[in-house]
């Protein structure tokens, strides 16, 4: 038995049948870590003191019979700018290598209190504006498929590991794309939920209004099982939701039969490779082989939401840096700090339009779902290239179909529904109506149940 070969969701149900325990459990992934990561930079920071005694407590409480939920005992880890008490929050940047956190994030507070088992703290691109995760200060993170190509960012610290079976799963972050261009490009599955669902108090922001938390892992079943963990209403976080949290992996194995879905054109076939489009399409026939119904029908302006996410991004992260923008501009990557001079251009006026935009847009995106259950797109438009490639070039290409749904706050997933011909994975996107997790997952799911993408592994 290899348990680093184990999906969460096997894992826990190893562990509840006392197969394996979770100090062994750690300790194979630590020794994974130790024996891979050198190839992959996917950590910034390996917690394997803290790993093992947590794994311990895990242990010990399961033989008392306290059960804390399906984490415990469950090797995960968190992008370096979740506060972990005692330790460093980087942001993966020279600012803030010194920065040790004096409590815990809500989400590492919630994994702890749910008996997770936390290895280490994931690498990103600095301070998570950039979708190559290619760091000047760390290293880039390397695509375990083909190490010399990106992994997509900025959460590509934490899909590289998923991918790489260095844990059973991650919290990232995602802005503009940032947990589903990554799980597209390393070949995982990544959620990002509804805007407010998960809790931000504690983590590093890029812009406060398009900012979303939420879990990498194998399959939309472990998704489900992490979230769970890390949803609910925060009151000391002026963005979370106070809305009802429902079991996300309750309806995963119901038929998709009478759901009718969208798979929009025009928009999502411009610039597309083509062996993605190819994908894209052949998952459409698989929904249909579920039971779903294809179905036409126009979304709303999805240029407008994408142009609308790039003005209020850039405006609220230079806001956010504007003291360390006049006072240390030299400890910037070169990239970062070329996008923070560039929200200078933007006027003030124009950020209010945009402001007004998203809320006029969000509400058009909640009204096209009267008639759907859900829709379909691929992730992004071209696969993994190679680090060093041309980054304003891939920034449109990797964030086009994701980052319109970062500024309307619904939920998306990505997972993995093919491979190119050169052997890297291809991301399908699947969108819900806000606070319907529930659905995209259990879409993504019976999708998972009858391919196999999602249980490939690659050889690194």
């Amino acid at each position: 038995m290899n348990p680093t070969a184990f999906t969460l969701a096997a894992a826990r149900d190893a562990l509840t049948r006392g197969e394996i325990t979770a100090r062994a459990l750690a300790d194979a992934f630590l020794e994974r870590i130790a024996q891979t990561d050198s190839k992959l930079d996917s950590f910034i920071l390996v917690t394997a003191a803290l790993a093992r005694e947590r794994a311990q407590q895990a242990d010990a409480e399961r033989a008392q019979g306290i059960a804390r939920g399906a984490l415990q005992g469950i090797p995960l880890a968190v992008k370096d700018l979740f506060d972990l008490r005692d330790f460093p929050t980087t942001a993966a940047s020279n600012i803030l290598r010194q920065n040790i956190a004096a409590a815990d994030s809500a989400v590492v507070a919630n994994l702890d209190a749910h008996g997770a088992v936390l290895v280490g703290k994931n690498n990103l691109h600095e301070f998570a504006y950039g979708v190559t995760n290619e760091n000047p200060h760390f290293g880039a993170a390397r695509n375990p498929w083909q190490v010399d190509c990106i992994t997509g960012g900025s959460s590509g610290g934490g899909a590289a590991a998923v991918a790489a079976r260095l844990c059973l799963g991650v919290i990232g972050s995602d802005t503009g794309g940032s947990i589903r261009i990554p799980a597209a490009l390393c070949g995982v599955t990544g959620l990002k939920p509804t805007y407010g669902r998960v809790s931000l108090r504690g983590a590093i922001p890029l812009s406060w209004s398009n900012d979303h938390a939420g879990p990498l892992a194998q399959t939309a079943e472990d998704c489900a099982l992490i979230l769970q963990a890390i949803a609910g209403y925060d009151p000391l976080d002026p963005a979370s939701a106070n809305v009802p949290t429902p079991d996300f992996s309750a309806r995963l194995n119901e038929p998709l039969r009478g759901l009718r879905f969208v798979a929009p054109r025009d928009y999502f076939e411009t610039d597309v490779d083509a062996e993605i489009s190819q994908a894209a399409r052949a998952a459409e026939r698989v929904f249909e082989d579920l039971g779903a119904t294809r179905v036409e029908k126009t979304l709303p302006d999805v240029t407008a939401m994408f142009e609308t996410n790039r003005v209020t991004l850039r405006v609220e992260a230079a806001a956010y840096h504007r003291a360390w923008m006049e006072t240390r501009p030299g400890d910037y990557g070169a990239d970062v700090y070329a996008r923070l001079k560039s929200s200078e251009t933007i006027r003030a006026d124009e950020y209010a339009h945009a402001r007004r935009r998203q809320a006029e847009l969000t509400r058009a995106l909640d009204l096209f779902f009267d008639d759907i259950d859900f829709f379909i797109t691929p992730t992004t438009r071209i696969p993994a290239p190679r680090i060093g490639s041309d980054a304003v070039a891939l920034a449109s290409h990797l964030t086009a179909f994701t980052a319109p749904f970062d500024v309307t706050g619904v939920p998306a997933l990505s997972l993995p529904c093919g491979f190119t011909r050169d052997g890297l994975p291809i991301g399908l996107q699947i969108v819900g109506r806000a606070w319907h997790e529930a659905r995209v997952l259990q879409v993504a799911h019976q999708y998972q149940r009858v391919t196999a993408w999602h249980s490939q592994m690659p050889a690194i």
